[in-house]
């Protein structure tokens, strides 16, 4: 299966770029998933855990967000976070 380029940005650096399986969105209007091939789009995100699957039966590995965007567009998806939490 092919992967989806996965990058976590702050303010401050770029917290993440790697390729993952899929990773969970908390967005305003509900949780969302990203696998590669997403149709492209754009959502602002509410505070909460960012679930990263490394591989298709991985256990997710969680980030914790406050705030900002996250787009997905042909090269994958960019989370821009306010503040994150490792």
């Amino acid at each position: 299966m092919a992967s989806l380029h996965f990058e976590l940005v702050t303010p401050e650096k770029l917290i993440r770029s790697e390729e993952v399986h899929m990773v969970v969105v908390p967005g305003t209007e509900g949780e969302f998933g990203v696998l590669a091939g997403h149709a492209p789009f754009m959502s602002t995100i509410k505070d909460g855990e960012l679930s990263i699957y490394k591989t298709e039966n991985a256990a997710p590995e969680l980030i914790r967000i406050e705030g900002g965007f996250a787009e997905v567009n042909e090269k994958g998806l960019t989370v821009l976070a306010e503040k994150a939490e490792l």
